[in-house]
């Protein structure tokens, strides 16, 4: 009886300290976000020493004029930049990490459904009938929850009576995919060569560039919305992935959940590529990143991939910014480090098989 006690006792320090540690991990990210945030102030075409930020966000300068030209490079044009690339990061890495956990499955994304592909189309009718630059952004938010609700009609009508419901729903995602994929291809085909074809092609290929304040708020709203009930079902998503009877088992309604975490995850990555464009791989690779950190406990696996989310896309943005002579769309640079990860995964799952 005793060593049973003692046992107990043993198990409930070791998850304590557990526990701690992952705390202390998730802490660490956000000291390293708040760091790189300084960083990336500094960092540009016009480069600002440190000291002379922190001047400008207490508003401390001798210099008047120089002070002025500071604030509307930090103010206006990195802090807004900033802001979106951390919440676009942390919007698709969340997205892709409560995918994997619903699905199953660590190869899916936040695209699975047909979300990207959709935005992608809306954005170019709207760019190819020369609409203003918020109505480019409505379009694509629209058509990005209208491609997973006609994933989610056709997934419904074909498992009304029968069939495995989450198989015929990346079903449907992938062939919606494909289809609005053709569409773009379509409209890049009608649009003229010298004007809206250029600006349809740098659209899809993804950029942070140009952002305001306003393209800030309309993207945090929306995120912060569809993030909250991610961050709230999160628990329930670790029994979900044990298999829906077990899931069942303990009370949790799956298909309620499923939907609300699909819908989350719609509107968060449709908010996301309105703004910024088709940005690739972050939902991907993101998650197993956070997964080697954490484990596998989506208590600590969602808050830590959206976290490394917001780090990995704003050291990517610096990167395209600063690096080159001429800026390199996001999209570019993000499938570019994605790819050899991917590759990664699959010797690693490869490894496994043997």
């Amino acid at each position: 009886m005793e060593s049973i006690m003692n046992d107990s006792k043993e198990e409930q320090v070791n998850y304590c300290s557990k526990k701690n540690y992952y705390r202390y991990i998730i802490a660490g990210l956000i000291f390293f976000l708040v760091l790189l945030i300084l960083v990336s102030l500094m960092l540009g075409r016009y480069s600002i020493a440190f000291k002379d930020i922190i001047e400008v966000i207490l508003n401390k300068g001798e210099n008047v004029d120089e002070m002025l030209v500071m604030e509307k490079i930090v103010f206006n044009v990195r802090l807004p930049r900033i802001f979106t690339a951390i919440f676009v990061g942390a919007a698709l890495s969340i997205s892709g990490a409560a995918y994997q956990s619903i699905f199953k499955n660590p190869m899916v994304s936040p695209d699975l459904l047909g979300v990207t592909s959709g935005a992608g189309f809306g954005a170019a009718i709207a760019i190819l009938l020369r609409l203003s630059y918020w109505q480019v952004q409505l379009f694509a938010f629209a058509f990005g929850i209208i491609g997973v609700l006609i994933t989610f009609t056709i997934s419904n009508v074909v498992t009304r009576d029968t069939g495995d419901k989450t198989v015929v729903l990346i079903l449907s995602g992938m062939v919606i995919g494909s289809l609005f994929k053709s569409f773009i291809s379509v409209t890049k085909y009608l649009a003229d060569p010298n004007d809206s074809l250029q600006e349809i092609t740098f659209w899809l290929m993804g950029s942070i560039s140009g952002v305001d304040m306003n393209d800030f708020v309309k993207i945090a709203i929306p995120v912060v919305i569809g993030i909250v009930p991610i961050l709230i079902l999160r628990c329930k998503l670790n029994a979900m992935t044990f298999g829906e009877d077990e899931a069942r088992a303990l009370g949790i309604e799956t298909e309620k959940v499923r939907i609300i975490i699909i819908i989350s995850s719609t509107i968060i990555t449709a908010a996301s590529i309105s703004i910024c464009g088709i940005i690739g791989w972050v939902g991907l690779i993101i998650p197993h990143i956070a997964r080697m950190i954490v484990g596998s406990n989506n208590n600590y696996l969602i808050p830590s991939s959206l976290i490394i989310g917001g780090i990995y896309m704003l050291i990517v943005d610096n990167i395209s910014r600063t690096v080159f002579p001429v800026e390199i769309p996001i999209g570019i640079l993000t499938a570019i480090i994605g790819t050899p990860f991917f590759l990664y995964l699959l010797v690693k799952t490869r490894r496994a098989w043997q």
